[in-house]
């Protein structure tokens, strides 16, 4: 399998891909290895968990690098995942006892009754290429902590970093038969689907997310799907700073190239601040340094995969068609690599495919309304249920819009933000299940109820 830099479309690495007897060996392995580490006491499971954030800490240059190179993210903000992605791990270690231990529900009477949790077993962790940080530990380090084996599948977009990670849990005391990072691309990810394993966990495309559903159905073990998202965010005409309110929703648009889940990819502004929103909006995109990711000062890199160049021509030619003023960018950039101008519309409209289809880059359409209703439908008139975000200098307004919002997030003056602290969680074609908070590492087990009646 070869790995291309998409800042250059060279490549960069060429690795043998796992065979489908070398996976069913990995499994059986996986399936010993299992056993051994769920008897592993909790406090020496995330002792290991700790090391192996402390090497990944100790090793971001050279991690950063390798992100950069197979997926054209920008130093500062590989550095950034990197960085950040350590608090999900402070996070393990303050709260996974609390999380796992058992629970006395009823201590008196005739009849006791408690709670353990039990890990799954031997999970897949099919992972996605546009945060493999965030996107991975939020699966494979929770289902580690809790007793679980993972079959670990990075993208084929991110395998190297992929691989890495296998190589710093090995170091940092996690058995080989208990985690196991495979390489290929959809084919042998198709395969996996095909082993008795006893949980699936999947971050990608709402189509592939149904797909496996389907396929696995018949085992009847838990799936958790982590989809895409189509995220509303509304600016209303009461924001005390107009021009702040645009560098923060920008950002939320355009970081890693808009190529996040819970970017924000479709603007509503209220039309009493509308012109003066657009403006400010466009300055602020218009100052976003295109280029070489690994200068410093670059915002916007190339895109990671060269097909979504396609897409964002579609909905830009959709747009222009449909009566969308292009302001900014709306082109494929020349020379090497898979790099697009950032790209803004306004005077929008949801016969677009920029306002209703997932546009996953640098390409945002903004679209004027006159009431909070209006705003409101316009935000739920999607298939996804991600995100939504508000911003509004009256907290009372903005929490009446998000109450109405389907979506397992919202978002008050803030967007494009994760927390350990709370459920990370889709609705609708967004997905099923959630991660991070105590919901996300219950995922990874399974209660057994004892009902204890003393002799």
């Amino acid at each position: 399998m070869e790995i291309r830099n998409p800042a250059t479309g060279a490549v960069v690495a060429t690795l043998p891909s796992t065979t489908t007897v070398e996976l069913e060996n990995t499994l059986s392995l996986l399936k010993q290895g299992q056993q051994k580490w769920a008897n592993v006491p909790l406090k020496d499971r995330l002792a290991c968990i700790i090391q192996f954030g402390e090497l990944i800490l100790a090793n971001k240059q050279e991690l950063a690098e390798i992100l950069i190179k197979e997926t054209g993210k920008p130093i500062t903000q590989s550095l950034n995942e990197i960085n950040g992605a350590q608090n999900r791990i402070e996070h393990l270690r303050k709260n996974a006892e609390r999380w796992l231990s058992e629970e006395i529900i009823v201590n008196e009477g005739a009849t006791l009754e408690h709670i353990r949790y039990e890990p799954l077993g031997v999970i897949a962790n099919i992972s996605a290429w546009n945060f493999p940080y965030n996107v991975g530990f939020n699966v494979f380090l929770y289902a580690l902590v809790a007793g679980n084996a993972v079959l670990y599948k990075p993208s084929e977009f991110a395998t190297l970093t992929g691989l890495q990670f296998a190589k710093y849990l090995y170091e940092a005391g996690i058995p080989d038969d208990v985690f196991h990072c495979i390489v290929g691309d959809g084919r042998i990810g198709e395969h996996i689907l095909s082993l008795p394993l006893d949980g699936y966990f999947f971050t990608g495309s709402y189509k592939t997310g149904v797909h496996i559903a389907r396929t696995v159905a018949h085992k009847l073990v838990p799936v958790q799907l982590e989809l895409g998202g189509k995220d509303p965010l509304y600016v209303t005409e009461d924001v005390k700073d107009i021009k702040q309110a645009a560098v923060s929703v920008a950002e939320g648009a355009f970081y890693n190239n808009g190529q996040s889940c819970c970017a924000v990819e479709r603007i509503y502004v209220s039309e009493q601040i509308y012109d003066e929103f657009v403006e400010a909006f466009i300055e602020e995109v218009a100052s976003y340094q295109v280029g070489d990711p690994c200068a410093g000062d670059t915002f916007i890199g190339p895109l990671t995969r060269a097909a979504q160049l396609d897409v964002l021509e579609d909905q830009v030619k959709d747009a222009l068609a449909k009566g969308a003023t292009l302001r900014l960018g709306g082109h494929v950039l020349e020379g090497k690599g898979y790099y697009y101008a950032p790209t803004v519309f306004e005077h929008c409209n949801h016969n677009m495919l920029l306002m209703r289809e997932e546009t996953f880059g640098p390409l945002i359409g903004i679209q004027k309304v006159t009431s909070d209703e209006e705003a409101i439908t316009l935000m739920q008139d999607t298939t996804y249920g991600l995100t939504a975000a508000v911003f509004s200098s009256d907290q009372d307004r903005a929490m009446n819009i998000l109450s109405k919002m389907d979506t397992g997030t919202v978002y008050w003056n803030c967007c494009d933000r994760v927390s350990p602290n709370v459920p990370w969680s889709g609705r609708r074609n967004s997905g099923l299940g959630s991660t991070l908070s105590a919901q996300g590492i219950r995922a990874f087990v399974q209660p057994k109820a004892y009902h204890l009646r003393p002799a």
